[in-house]
């Protein structure tokens, strides 16, 4: 499972790679061992991180966590990956890539109709499978992605005719 966090606007993606015997993640594609973790009465903890001692302060807010580290602080949101996929339409008529990766299956064709939340593609970025849906009802007019190709973060994947206006 990758998980999307926002450090300060900058999203990094996480994976759990192993939890025993030790933590190992993986973050933005490198690779990290967590060996122990440790709390001090004053609420300050310090972990060990591929063989680094890092001293930390963690505090819990709304909507993610503020993370004291080096002498300055870093506001912490998870980001939902599927909830972004399913918001992913950048546009009324347009279905766009939420990040890099590849497509996996292409659900539609040009001339079908698609109701909002209907899968058109469906998309593999970090070996994270996840649907793009239609952002509203429609008739698809053009399918740009193909089956094992692979595009950059925002590209257009498929697009639907123009609302009829009456």
């Amino acid at each position: 499972m990758v998980l999307k966090l926002d450090l300060d606007g900058t999203v990094h993606h996480v994976t759990i790679l192993a939890r025993r015997p030790h933590l190992v993640l993986s973050v933005d594609g490198r690779r990290h061992v967590v060996e122990c973790l440790d709390e001090a009465g004053d609420g300050s903890r310090r972990l060990t991180v591929d063989g680094e001692s890092i001293a930390f302060a963690r505090a819990g807010s709304a909507d993610g966590a503020i993370i004291r580290l080096g002498g300055r602080s870093f506001v912490l949101h998870r980001r939902d990956a599927a909830e972004e996929a399913s918001a992913a339409g950048g546009g009324a008529n347009v279905v766009r890539a939420p990040m890099p990766g590849t497509v996996v299956v292409v659900h539609k064709r040009i001339g079908d109709r698609v109701q909002r939340g209907e899968t058109v593609v469906t998309i593999e970025s970090m070996k994270l499978q996840m649907k793009l849906d239609a952002p509203r009802d429609g008739e698809i007019a053009e399918i740009t992605a193909r089956e094992g190709e692979g595009f950059d973060k925002d590209a257009v994947l498929a697009r639907l005719a123009a609302p009829a206006e009456g």
